[in-house]
């Protein structure tokens, strides 16, 4: 439907921007807006409810009027928790009511403060700011609220989450008590319902909130990687993702610093964002981004609070979100105001089923698929370069006299092969990747022998699981450890994992010789193993294909006769004592291998 605005300015406002239908939440608020009553409001990240509270307010401010009067004492207060989101607020209301002859004033933390008391003494009839700001100026006396006519709560529970409560219920209980109260969050927690019955008076619930299916607007992808491979599957993300911005969660300061560093030494134009950067360098990072000149963020899940970016295409999660409230907050940075957003998750596949269960929580259904390929990449560069917009720009006499003195002395196989070079130079070179094999990678399965009780499965069955035949096809494999390091399988499988990018559900049988040790692999698992043997490049540890071991109980088996100590040449155990702690590997392995 349509939108049904009462003020002609306003109207005019929204058709000037191209909002000819309304979203659901602004529907939901001009619908119930002609009663005058508060309003208690749950809504996606992302989904128009800046315009909504803009249109409910005009009712307050304007009614049927196309013009507000002379500026003076706010009419309209607009708290937010963040001082991003309170610009983008106030960019928002600007231009909705610049025809309406508004003055839209901010008061945020890092901005002159006197500059904004300047702003308040010549009057606004509309203010935006930030709790911990708008305290400030009211304990100053700048802040003059005795004529509030409506006040707005915008992501009440993100203010609640980062400790405004008591600036909150300070600036309420300062207003006047006849005023309309519109409070807009994602969630209704407890704590929300209880500022809502305390400051609200018969507010009518609104609830735009889907909650059976995930953001229509949003796609999920789960790719599966190695456990070293995350950040050169940021890397061929970012490459083979053209969808403007980029947005990379990091869990601390730390991994982004050392992200944004790795991503700009690449030659991403990237800034960065978390809790140790002052004001100013946040100032500079978000305008990189909104003008254009850098693409891609780095950012902790506080540093992004309130982050908003219209050109904003992609987020990565290269850290997995603590629970479903972090991954969903991420994830609406993207896809909104009904443009389409692609929110993917590097799972290294140890970590495959906390990648599970976090989406089965958060009710998103992610596609499972493998990292870009340098391949897929390269193919990629080139549909771009073929389809640039460049092509098809209008010709200038002065191109037309260069490209024809080029012809001139080159040959078009030349210069297309120069174009190709100089578009190439300028892109960040793709990652190889470890191939982590199939998505659903076949387990072994247990068999009808491990099913059955230990006293039917007679002297012949072994009650160790790795020593029982896999369903699963195997292969073997050697380490260069056997019983004169005293090779044990609590310290072997773990080295195992760790060189091979696979886990203790993919190897099989382990058989200790004297020298070395033999031990199965999936046959899928194997595919990728050796290959990430090879990259590891651990001089100490030797690992190869290997041949079946002897059968069990034979010499060179687990079960076999340990070999005799060479105690003249102190070689070997002494007086039967291990020559160190049971269950440790040797010092040079335990220090990589753990």
């Amino acid at each position: 439907m349509p939108f049904t605005v009462a003020s002609p300015s306003i109207a005019a406002a929204l058709a000037a921007r191209g909002y000819t239908d309304p979203t659901p939440v602004q529907a939901a608020v001009l619908e119930h807006d002609g009663s005058g009553a508060d309003l208690l409001v749950s809504a996606q990240t992302g989904s128009g409810k800046t315009v909504a509270f803009g249109l409910a307010i005009a009712s307050s401010l304007l009614g049927e009027a196309e013009l507000l009067g002379e500026a003076g004492r706010p009419l309209a207060l607009i708290i937010a928790p963040t001082r991003e989101l309170a610009l983008q607020v106030h960019r928002e209301l600007t231009w909705l009511y610049e025809k309406a002859g508004a003055q839209v004033a901010s008061c945020v933390g890092g901005m002159d403060q006197r500059t904004e008391r300047r702003a308040l003494a010549r009057g606004a009839h509309i203010v935006v700011g930030t709790p911990g700001r708008l305290r400030d100026h009211m304990e100053r006396g700048a802040l003059d609220v005795s004529a509030l006519q409506i006040v707005v709560l915008d992501e009440a529970d993100e203010m609640l989450d980062l400790g405004f409560r008591e600036d909150l219920e300070f600036l309420l209980d300062a207003m006047p008590v006849e005023r309309r109260t519109l409070l807009f969050s994602a969630t209704i927690p407890g704590q929300i319902a209880a500022l809502a019955r305390r400051f609200q008076r018969d507010a009518v619930r609104i609830d735009t909130v889907v909650r059976n299916q995930p953001h229509a607007d949003i796609e999920y992808q789960a790719v599966r990687i190695a456990p070293n491979d995350v950040e050169h599957a940021v890397v061929n993300l970012l490459r083979f993702h053209d969808l403007g911005a980029a947005l990379v969660f990091c869990a601390t300061r730390e991994a982004v610093n050392h992200l944004h560093a790795n991503l700009a030494e690449r030659g991403f134009t990237a800034v960065a964002l978390s809790g140790e950067f002052t004001q100013n360098e946040r100032n500079h990072a978000l305008q990189a981004l909104r003008d254009g000149r850098a693409k891609v963020c780095v950012a902790t899940d506080v540093a992004a609070r309130g982050l908003d970016l219209p050109d904003l295409g992609l987020v990565i999660h290269s850290d997995l979100p603590r629970n479903r409230e972090t991954l969903l907050h991420r994830s609406g940075r993207t896809g909104r105001a009904g443009k389409k957003g692609l929110c993917v998750l590097l799972v290294p596949h140890t970590r495959r089923r906390v990648a599970e269960r976090l989406s089965q929580s958060a009710r998103i259904e992610a596609k499972w698929t493998t990292p870009p390929t340098q391949e897929q990449i390269r193919k990629q560069d080139e549909t771009r370069l073929l389809q640039h917009p460049i092509f098809e720009a209008e010709r200038t006499e002065e191109d037309t006299a260069l490209g024809q003195a080029l012809l001139a002395g080159r040959s078009p196989e030349d210069i297309a092969v120069a174009l190709a070079r100089l578009f190439r130079e300028q892109l960040p070179a793709p990652e190889d990747l470890l191939d982590v094999g199939p998505q659903d990678r076949p387990r072994p399965e247990r068999s009808a022998h491990r099913d059955q009780p230990r006293s039917e499965r007679g002297e012949q069955g072994s009650d160790h699981p790795r020593d029982r035949p896999p369903r699963v096809p195997m292969q073997w494999f050697k380490i260069n450890a056997g019983r004169n390091m005293q090779a044990d399988p609590r310290w072997l499988i773990p080295l195992i994992c760790r060189l091979g990018h696979i886990t203790k559900r993919e190897i099989g049988a382990i058989r200790v010789g004297d020298r070395e040790t033999r031990f199965e692999i999936s046959v899928e698992a194997s595919r990728h193993f050796m290959s990430a043997v090879e990259q590891a490049a651990d001089p100490e540890v030797r690992i190869a294909p290997s041949d079946a071991p002897p059968q069990q109980g034979a010499r060179g088996d687990r079960e076999g006769p340990r070999p005799k100590a060479d105690h003249a040449k102190g070689k070997g155990p002494k007086d039967g004592k291990p020559p160190f702690k049971k269950g440790r590997p040797p010092k040079h392995m335990r220090k990589k291998g753990g």
